[in-house]
């Protein structure tokens, strides 16, 4: 799993009023080494080399001062972002952390906003990643620092635009390259963390359907950049005086309108949800003995629990207490040994599968059939007369999680890598299969995280969307909330509906317009009964695919270039001046 995060009071410090840039104060350089004090003077005369250590150790101190309040500020809007995130869900916060980060990196060096973008998001990722705990604080501090890198330079960018005309508007771009790159890299990347997920369930989250997730983190990135514009202009307000006044408020005014219409934009985005078709499906959570990461117990219990809710609920539709489904779904890992290498597994499979009498999708862990040593992590169609049919395979394992890169070197250092006995293999295409009546689409667990994952899986048919998870090694620490979140963005953004089917919860039904209509508690045996809208028409995000995002990501850089462009002209540009003069 690679690793992660992101203020005001403070903040209108980092800018003098009306500056597009105030220079940073210079810092104080030691005499290079052979330097004289004073010219002419003999070399025996040179300050001894010893004293540069502690000249150095003074600027530091100088400098941790000196920034100590805007790093201090930072950090707090940090928390306030993750606070921003499931289990919390005070969504606004994250418009309030982008405006924070906009006024603490304006008008100042990249060095020191980068500085600033680090101890913005390292307590951000801590905070919104502490369910990683249960594996050790040392991968939720890992993950959070790799993670951390990525705002570093984000911060560093955003100061950069900030000396640019229109810099709420190259701010939210770079909001956005930040999120495809650590999306991507390394090993895959790790989504978790951007600021569509943080608004799910807010007004920008009908834009998903028009470019996505990177289309609704750029509206809550501009939105929040365009607040900061209205607090300089507030700032500048404050430390003036005089009869142009009411002209000088006009455009923090104007920021502030557009930001609304940014907010607003949303509720003027049609979201489709006319089914076409209907399917009634039963999700069976069948619980684990216990969390963490010793959830297993022993071998077939999760098995036996997914077994006996399901013949319980062949029992419940024979009585006439439930309807009889279409089709039946059991999580990830729902049989925790492999039915094709243990028989009484598969026995065990048969008679539940046979008993409801309707194809039920299974989640188990199989020796990879052509690669010896590794395993897939599979959906497997199981029907109640031909037995197991089509399937697919996890196509994005998790790094460390599921298979271990470098495994002889780094295992011999971290040795709980070493639980990881086996390498998953990823899978080679999407999880589109017909299960029964309906064509569904299977992503597993982290998948639904990745864009292109699910986008390649509604390009490729499927009328509805499966997940099947397994987060009993995170129960009730918050990660289940943060993926059913995920979930609710990728309905409105594919406009399908989207089941979740979890081992020990949350197992949940999610309408294509992303309200949630059922779901389970947490460490509960549940089965959930709906009827299922089937949809064959396409979302605008669905036909422009990643085009809008790496669109917004390459003005953002370009901005960049320019900036540095515009800086390097003036600094040429001053010294001719002055000669002139």
């Amino acid at each position: 799993m690679p690793p992660g995060p992101e203020t005001t009071a403070g903040a209108g410090a980092a800018s003098a009023p009306g500056d597009e840039r105030s220079p940073a104060p210079p810092e104080e350089t030691a005499p290079a080494a052979g330097e004289t004090a004073a010219a002419g003077a003999p070399a025996e005369e040179t300050a001894p080399a010893p004293q540069a250590r502690p000249r150095r150790a003074v600027r530091l101190a100088r400098l941790a001062r000196r920034e100590a309040a805007r790093t201090g500020i930072a950090a707090l809007s940090g928390v306030a972002f993750a606070l921003s995130f499931p289990p919390y869900d005070v969504w606004p916060l994250s418009v309030v952390a982008v405006a924070a980060l906009a006024l603490l990196t304006r008008g100042r060096t990249a060095r020191q906003a980068a500085w600033t973008g680090f101890a913005f998001a390292l307590p951000f990722f801590f905070v919104l990643l502490r369910w990683l705990h249960v594996v050790g604080y040392d991968a939720v501090t890992g993950l959070s620092l790799a993670e951390a890198l990525f705002v570093a330079v984000l911060g560093a960018a955003l100061a950069l635009v900030s000396r640019l005309p229109a810099w709420p508007l190259w701010g939210a771009c770079l909001w956005v390259a930040q999120e495809l790159a650590r999306d991507r890299l390394p090993l895959g990347g790790f989504p978790w963390g951007r600021l569509a997920f943080a608004n799910t369930g807010s007004p920008f989250t009908p834009l998903a359907a028009l470019g996505g997730a990177p289309l609704v983190s750029f509206a809550v990135a501009l939105t929040g950049g365009l607040l900061a514009y209205a607090v300089t202009v507030a700032l500048k307000l404050r430390a003036s005086s005089g009869p142009g006044r009411f002209r000088a408020v006009l455009p923090g005014v104007e920021a502030l309108a557009l930001a609304v219409a940014v907010l607003l934009a949303g509720y003027a985005v049609p979201v489709p949800v006319k089914a076409d078709d209907e399917v009634k499906v039963a999700l069976v959570q069948g619980n684990v003995q216990h969390a963490g990461m010793d959830f297993l117990g022993r071998p077939m219990m999760i098995l036996d629990n997914h077994a006996e809710a399901t013949l319980q609920l062949a029992r419940d539709v024979k009585a006439g207490r439930v309807p009889k489904p279409d089709l039946v779904i059991w999580p990830e890992n729902s049989s925790d040994l492999d039915p094709f290498q243990y028989p009484q597994a598969y026995d065990r499979i048969e008679e539940a599968v046979k008993a409801v009498g309707v194809p039920v999708l299974v989640g188990a862990l199989v020796d990879h059939p052509g690669q010896s040593g590794y395993i897939d992590n599979k959906g497997i169609v199981w029907d109640p007369k031909t037995g197991p049919g089509a399937s697919y395979a996890k196509q994005h394992p998790v790094p460390f999680g599921e298979y271990v890169p470098f495994r002889s070197a780094l295992s011999k250092v971290i040795t709980r890598l070493q639980r990881v006995q086996r390498d998953f293999y990823p899978g080679d295409h999407t999880g589109v299969m017909q299960i029964g009546p309906a064509r569904l689409g299977d992503v597993i667990c982290f998948e639904v995280a990745y864009d292109e994952i699910v986008r390649d899986t509604v390009k490729a048919g499927a009328r509805a969307l499966v997940v099947q998870t397994n987060n009993a090694t995170y129960g009730r620490t918050g990660q289940p909330e943060q993926q059913l979140a995920m979930s609710r963005l990728r309905a409105v953004e594919h406009g399908r509906a989207v089941v979740t089917v979890a081992t020990s919860g949350i197992s949940a039904v999610v309408a294509p317009d992303g309200t949630v209509q059922q779901r389970s508690e947490e460490f509960t045996r549940d089965v959930i009964s709906a009827t299922l809208p089937l949809r064959d028409g396409t979302t605008v995000a669905d036909r422009v695919g990643a085009a809008p995002e790496w669109a917004l990501a390459m003005v953002g850089l370009l901005s960049c270039a320019a900036a540095l462009l515009i800086g390097r002209r003036v600094r040429t540009d001053e010294p001719e001046k002055r000669g002139q003069q």
